[in-house]
């Protein structure tokens, strides 16, 4: 999904019908949490430490350690 996508899923969910709102919300959040999920992967194959990660996302380490470290990726 491009940026420009995501951009009219937010317009989209900030619409007055509910339910394509809904729809259009779920569709940001999925695509969110799949951009969230390469960036991370870039900060550990970059060997950007746990701590680093969850303080740029706001979380703790423990929090961002234990929702990503065993993804795809294979990181421990």
């Amino acid at each position: 999904m491009e940026v420009d996508e995501l951009r009219t899923l937010v317009e989209q969910a900030g619409g007055d019908e509910p339910l394509p709102a809904l729809r259009a919300l779920a569709a940001a959040r999925r695509e969110l949490e799949r951009i969230e999920e390469v960036q991370v992967r870039r900060a550990r194959l970059r060997a950007v430490s746990w701590a680093a990660i969850a303080q740029a996302m706001g979380v703790s380490r423990q929090a961002v350690h234990q929702r990503f470290r065993l993804r795809r990726w294979g990181d421990r």
